[in-house]
């Protein structure tokens, strides 16, 4: 990204956020990628004058599974529509006492454990390696914890999301080794949507709301859809009155991302010009052109 873009939002609705309320000038847009199709059409519209666009993860009416995701093609799409920054709005399970249904967590960090997901958009011919080592950008973790505060909204800021295969949740085993790991939150999107966003120079943060304690509880019977259905419509409403409250603060950037995130491919490509791929290049250009234009 060059220096002087302005702010475009992106928000990327998990379970149970399938539109954002409030949006002026608002539409629905069909966007084609290199990659494929996103899960749906885009809405753009508008925040108080800040362009926002919005993604339903799922697709509207939760047509496709976790597996099933064009995570590449989503993040493509975001990256044509002139997006910067990403929110990422995901239910999860909590894997503490401390983190009740209800509650959001800022995520600041990821194990990925899932396995049947195209998780990079460079391969033979173009070759580059991104650090994933702060895998979130914490200057929209700052942003999104000040509006968690200031609407009142329960929530833990930092915390590690186990990112699952899924459909099925997990068996007790697995909740209790995920627990011995660490980790606070599990969930079955967020990996490779945040490595993919980092390869498209786009700042990132996942705020992961948590609507049921997994199985590891012995307070609590197993989870069941039914459960998780429950807690995602007050949920979702809570995550509109962030997002809300959070964009116009994000929309006062003036430069590019002091974190990094927006120049994360300056020291990640690897393959000599001379040896690219053309078709690769072509391919990837709508996502890396500020690299490929400058060998």
């Amino acid at each position: 990204m060059e220096a002087g873009t302005p702010p475009v939002i992106g928000v990327i609705g998990g379970s149970g956020v399938y539109d954002i309320a409030g949006l002026t000038n608002a539409q629905w847009i069909a966007v084609d990628t290199p990659f494929g199709l996103p899960s749906d059409e885009l809405m753009v519209g508008y925040l108080d004058g800040q362009k926002v666009v919005f993604l339903p993860r799922h697709g509207r009416g939760h047509k496709y599974s976790p597996s099933d995701l064009n995570y590449r093609a989503n993040i493509c799409a975001l990256k044509l529509a002139g997006v910067t920054e990403v929110l990422s709005l995901s239910a999860c399970g909590g894997l503490r006492d401390e983190l009740p249904p209800g509650t959001f967590v800022i995520v600041d960090q990821f194990i990925d454990r899932t396995f049947a997901r195209e998780k990079s958009y460079f391969g033979k011919g173009l070759v580059a390696h991104v650090s994933m080592a702060h895998p979130v950008c914490g200057r929209l973790g700052d942003h999104l914890e000040s509006a968690a505060k200031a609407i009142g909204i329960p929530h833990k800021r930092g915390g590690t999301y186990l990112a699952m295969e899924g459909p099925q949740f997990s068996t007790q085993a697995e909740s209790h080794m995920y627990r011995a790991w660490n980790c606070d939150v599990i969930g079955m999107t967020n990996m490779p949507e945040a490595k993919l966003a980092r390869e498209a120079e786009m700042c990132y943060a996942t705020v992961a709301m948590v609507t049921d304690y997994d199985c590891w509880h012995p307070g609590h019977d197993a989870v069941t859809v039914d459960q998780i259905v429950a807690t995602l419509g007050a949920n979702a409403d809570k995550a509109r009155a962030l997002v809300k409250d959070v964009i116009p603060r994000l929309g006062k950037r003036t430069t590019i991302c002091e974190k990094g995130c927006h120049t994360a491919l300056d020291t990640a490509m690897i393959t000599a010009p001379a040896a690219r791929d053309a078709a690769m290049i072509a391919k990837l250009r709508p996502i890396v052109g500020r690299v490929l234009s400058n060998p």
